[in-house]
């Protein structure tokens, strides 16, 4: 089978090579975990290493403030984008002024706004550079737009089916409250092809970071919970060091 690599040190091992092209992984995690280093790490090792374009969907970040932050890995967006190997979709519905949402180059009249609008911002500008490996982050900051359960279900699956009609493989970020055994599941994680937690946590006054491919259809993954560090050159999971023993329920930092 072929695979798309992630190009992260040891993940690919936990992966078997890496994902399933074409399938939309959810990438769990508190604040500080690194999910947005780990996406952005996605796209520049796909351009990079592998010849495949890259979009980031910015639902959260300033993208002038996203190139900044990662600028310290070694990683130049600004370079990749002025080639035209990278884009990056500023796609944030709750960054608005006197009542309008931007999304991308265009301004929608927050009542207005639909997921249909923003999926199209995302077609065009994927067919636009031929992107190959699409990240989206965070789903979370889209969904609490939503107050039934029902609508923000069905907004997570209308994203998801409009980013899979490309053939494109796709990382989706989401915020968690709680994480290890004890945290509450949430809808996405049923509805995507793989899902991989990141976990931090204390233990006493050490600091413990911890990754688990806890869902990939298809692959035959390690599911053990693995010890990761953030490192100058990105995200670096230790995948033969033996697995972490993680409290039973963890509460993130607001």
């Amino acid at each position: 089978m072929m695979k798309v690599p992630t190009g992260v040190v040891g993940l690919d091992e936990m992966l078997a090579g890496g994902f399933t092209p074409g399938r939309s992984i959810l990438v769990c995690g508190g604040p500080g975990t690194g999910k947005t280093v780990f996406g952005v790490q996605f796209l520049y090792n796909g351009i990079t290493r592998y010849n495949e374009n890259g979009l980031f969907v910015s639902l959260d970040e300033n993208p002038a403030h996203l190139r900044e932050n990662v600028v310290g890995f070694g990683w130049d967006l600004e370079k990749l984008e002025k080639k035209g190997r990278l884009a990056i979709i500023d796609a944030s519905p709750i960054r608005y002024e006197e009542g309008e949402i931007r999304t991308g180059d265009m301004w929608i009249g927050k009542r207005d706004f639909t997921l249909a609008s923003l999926a199209e911002i995302i077609k065009a500008k994927a067919q636009q550079i031929n992107a190959k490996r699409i990240v989206v982050d965070p789903i979370t900051t889209l969904t609490i737009l939503y107050q039934n359960a029902s609508e923000k279900r069905r907004t997570v699956v209308d994203l998801l089916e409009a980013i899979s009609s490309l053939g494109t493989t796709n990382l989706v970020t989401t915020e968690l409250r709680a994480t290890t055994l004890g945290r509450t599941i949430e809808p996405e994680e049923f509805l995507s092809q793989g899902v991989i937690v990141f976990h931090v946590f204390h233990e006493g006054r050490e600091l413990i970071r911890a990754v688990q491919v806890e869902k990939m259809r298809g692959i035959a993954h390690d599911p053990q919970i693995r010890p990761y560090e953030i490192c100058n050159d990105g995200i670096v999971v230790y995948s033969r060091e033996s697995p972490v023993a993680v409290p039973m329920n963890v509460v993130m930092d607001s």
